[in-house]
């Protein structure tokens, strides 16, 4: 902690006389800077929209930082800077109520990021309101995809937006628990997101792992009415196969019920997910192929980091680690079918 709070203190002092916006200022009084900021977090008093957010990372002495906002979002993967070196970066956040899953608490008004990495250094923040044609991604899932409020937990739709820059925002609206029949009935979740969408936003739609009950018929036409339901706000829906349980074969491989989500009635839902896509020409992410390939690679025991087999003995949702792993497929797909430009997408 000792070199964290020398390194920010540093930096700070720095940049002290480069921004004097008073901590309640709101989007009308943009620039917010640095003077909303602790050593370790900032806090900007801003009402929902999407804002873009510009750091200068370093300190006199050798720093790598991250940054992380909201509900444990990963905004910004750590990033090294030389002693005396200044390292701008930017991104594109996505603020709302409720900052996390939308069934759950309000969260912290406003705009709060938070200071991670081994040796974190900030210089100089800028946050100002993003273009009008700023576009989103709006995630649709469950608990594999959403913001998880609490470590261990992490969904890798919490880990998207670090791979993403400035003019692209992720806005996850996946939630615990959630079936493709839940999430059509809530109020709270496909009537609120529905209206949000703007053409050109593109909707990823990963919704299996709780639909245990639903009938093919029910799940296809459910999967149909949220791509229609994207198509009508001129958005572009994107169908992503779920993506694997951790729950392998005596041979090492995942081909079984458990693993690849087939459903209690029999139901193969990567399959219908992959029918859907092709009948109503819908780009897809087939993440189950993606992700069964991954962990059968790693074998039974790599691949327990993936998910939170040490921590819960939990072969379903993933670790901060496989979140981010998954995370990185998702955005690889997306550069690779065209459907975001390689230019908003960070690779490294």
């Amino acid at each position: 902690m000792r070199r964290f709070n020398l390194a920010v203190l540093a930096a700070l002092t720095l940049s002290a006389g480069l921004t004097a916006v008073p901590a309640q200022a709101h989007a009308g009084a943009m620039p917010l800077g640095i003077d909303n900021c602790t050593a370790g977090a900032c806090h900007f008093d801003v009402p929902p929209g999407t804002y873009d957010v510009r750091v200068l990372l370093g300190g006199e002495t050798a720093s790598s930082t991250a940054v992380s906002g909201e509900t444990r979002r990963s905004l910004l993967p750590e990033t090294p800077a030389a002693a005396g070196e200044r390292v701008a970066r930017s991104f594109t956040v996505n603020v709302r109520t409720p900052e996390g899953e939308p069934t759950g608490p309000d969260g912290t008004p406003g705009l709060d990021l938070v200071l991670g990495g081994s040796a974190p250094a900030l210089a100089d923040i800028r946050v100002t309101p993003a273009a009008a044609h700023t576009r989103q991604i709006f995630l649709v899932s469950d608990s594999t995809v959403c913001d998880q409020p609490a470590a261990p937990y992490s969904g890798w739709g919490q880990q998207l937006p670090q791979y993403l820059r400035k003019g692209l925002s992720v806005a996850n609206y996946a939630d615990s628990g959630e079936s493709t029949v839940t999430y059509l009935q809530n109020p709270q979740l496909w009537a609120t997101v529905q209206p949000l969408i703007r053409p050109g936003d593109l909707v990823l739609i990963q919704l299996a792992h709780n639909d245990k009950t639903t009938d093919e018929a029910t799940y296809r036409a459910n999967v149909e009415t949220l791509v229609a339901g994207v198509r009508e706000k001129g958005g572009r829906p994107v169908l992503v196969t779920p993506i694997v349980r951790r729950w392998f074969n005596a041979d090492g491989t995942l081909n079984n019920d458990t693993a690849l989500l087939v459903n209690s009635l029999g139901v193969d839902h990567p399959a219908v997910i992959r029918s859907v896509a092709a009948a109503r020409h819908v780009p897809l992410i087939d993440l189950t192929a993606k992700t069964k390939a991954l962990v059968e690679s790693l074998g039974v025991e790599g691949s327990k980091a993936i998910y939170l087999y040490n921590e819960k003995k939990d072969n379903t949702h993933t670790s901060v680690h496989g979140a981010t792993v998954y995370a990185g497929l998702v955005r690889d797909a997306l550069v690779a079918q065209h459907l975001v430009p390689k230019g908003l997408v960070r690779v490294g």
